[in-house]
């Protein structure tokens, strides 16, 4: 589909660095000229609608159902603004972070957020691909304004003087054409990778569980007597039911008779942390002590932070100096994170969405420890959304009172070597597939960008297509929401 493209014949300098050059015969206009802000207000009625760095505008209950996220928005709804199809909205505090688009729908969204409504017949698809681009954004970062970063805003006055490119209308349209079909492709292959994840880690989570509940099979023993149970020996899998005993617990079931159940707080200390204010800059300023947020617990083991905070952050802002050895899990957040922990391989201090367990007791490892959280991903979800909170979450309390089943030591550091063993494919499978992802929307990107700028034609490409009747957001990946989206202090 993209085979053959090539730029257009001639080019003008845009005297916009975000631009670039662009075709000499597309026009260079400040949005001011392209748009006129709206302020309708007064429609309390209407559906609510979300703006989403991840999808731009979508309906609000979408984002609800999809994720644990609460609706926050107030009661009295007459100052929120209503948003046409075909206008342009963005989330003032998140400009520079992608959270802009077009909305197929009519609905209202927060009055903090800002409405732009075309002047000329222009098609908005179009400015919904150009503003959700990384140039634009970067350019949207450098016309907002505030103390720190979490408080950037790009004002609608600044908006307007900001400068974008105006394509003849057809162009506009062929290019909207084009970039529904690639879209459509991309999502597919993504669709098909990350079902392919889903399947390698149910695989991957069964055989964790099976470890972690009942041990790891030695083909070799069919019957274990209890006194080889006392001699720390792992009972196999086809052992008969007279080696298992009941553990109480749901999601452990039967496990072997000589292991035992230890609630998490006899063997660990668990707690949280927080976020130092960001417009305080003694906080952050030269910061050398690692500050982790939830995104970090998706990595497995944690050697590394990309946030630093002071001395001073550590001491008036109560931070926990957690150490090297301890267990991470986070305890809010949309999408899969919530439920997910990893160990810590260095000191670091922690935010208030993410707990900590450091161990007291030597009785349980630190990998055999997370395998069993890893092994109670679903039940702690579930636990979260029964614990009452508004945003849905896991609480200190909850993993102070969750028990794991609790083998031998000897036994635990062969249960961890074999799921290791026996997940290493599947690992490494599952990242290959992520890789992919990856690389499919970084191409996706980069193409986007290419289209929009005008720095490949796609007038001919385009002129061969089926024209598209659905919504341009009906298909396309879904995904998840980034945590970046939902933790609202950070």
């Amino acid at each position: 589909m993209i085979e053959g493209l090539q730029p257009y014949p001639e080019y003008q300098e845009s005297g916009q660095k975000w631009l670039g050059r662009v075709p000499v015969h597309w026009d260079i206009l400040p949005n001011r000229a392209l748009f006129e802000e709206v302020k309708d207000r007064n429609h309390p009625n209407e559906e609510m609608l979300s703006v989403t760095i991840t999808r731009g505008i979508i309906r609000q209950k979408a984002l609800l159902t999809d994720t644990s996220k609460k609706d926050s928005s107030n009661v009295n709804k007459s100052a929120y603004k209503l948003v046409q199809p075909g206008d342009i909205a963005y989330n003032k505090m998140r400009a520079w972070q992608g959270a802009v688009g077009v909305s197929s729908y009519r609905g209202i969204i927060s009055p903090a957020y800002v409405v732009m409504r075309p002047r000329k017949d222009c098609t908005s698809w179009y400015y919904h691909h150009l503003f959700r681009t990384p140039s634009f954004a970067k350019e949207a970062e450098r016309w907002s304004y505030g103390i720190t970063s979490d408080m950037w805003s790009l004002r609608p006055e600044h908006f307007k003087v900001i400068y974008s490119v105006e394509p003849p209308p057809d162009e506009q349209a062929a290019i909207v054409r084009f970039l529904d079909h690639a879209n459509r492709k991309m999502d597919g292959f993504i669709r098909a990778k990350r079902k392919l994840i889903g399947l390698l880690n149910e695989q991957k989570q069964a055989i964790i569980h099976r470890a972690v509940t009942r041990g790891v099979d030695h083909p070799q023993i069919t019957q274990i007597s209890a006194d080889q149970n006392q001699k720390n020996l792992c009972p196999s899998a086809k052992s008969v039911d007279k080696n298992l005993k009941p553990s109480g617990i749901p999601w452990l079931g039967d496990i072997p008779k000589h292991w035992e159940i230890w609630r998490i707080s006899r063997f660990g200390k668990v707690g949280n942390g927080s976020t130092p204010s960001r417009s305080n800059m003694g906080y952050w300023s030269n910061g050398s002590y690692p500050w982790l947020n939830s995104s970090h617990v998706n990595r497995g083991l944690i050697d590394s932070a990309d946030q630093f905070v002071t001395a001073t952050a550590l001491r008036e802002c109560h931070l926990p100096k957690v150490q090297p050895g301890s267990v991470l899990i986070a305890i809010t957040g949309q999408g899969k994170t919530r439920g997910m922990s990893s160990v810590l391989d260095i000191e670091a201090t922690i935010n208030q969405h993410i707990a900590y367990i450091s161990l007291r007791l030597p009785v349980v490892s630190v990998k055999f420890l997370n395998l069993s959280l890893a092994a109670a991903y679903t039940t702690l979800r579930a636990l979260s959304d029964d614990s009452g909170s508004t945003k849905g979450a896991l609480t200190c309390e909850d993993i102070k009172r969750f028990k794991i089943a609790v083998p031998p030591v000897s036994e635990q550091e062969e249960i961890v070597r074999t799921v290791e063993l026996e997940t290493a494919a599947l690992t490494a499978a599952i990242t290959r597939a992520e890789r992919e992802i990856a690389l499919m929307q970084e191409y996706r990107t980069r193409l986007t960008v290419d289209v929009v700028t005008g720095k490949l034609d796609v007038r001919a490409a385009a002129a061969k297509l089926p024209e598209i009747t659905a919504d341009p957001m009906e298909g396309l990946e879904d995904g998840l929401l980034e945590e970046s989206e939902t933790e609202e202090d950070e």
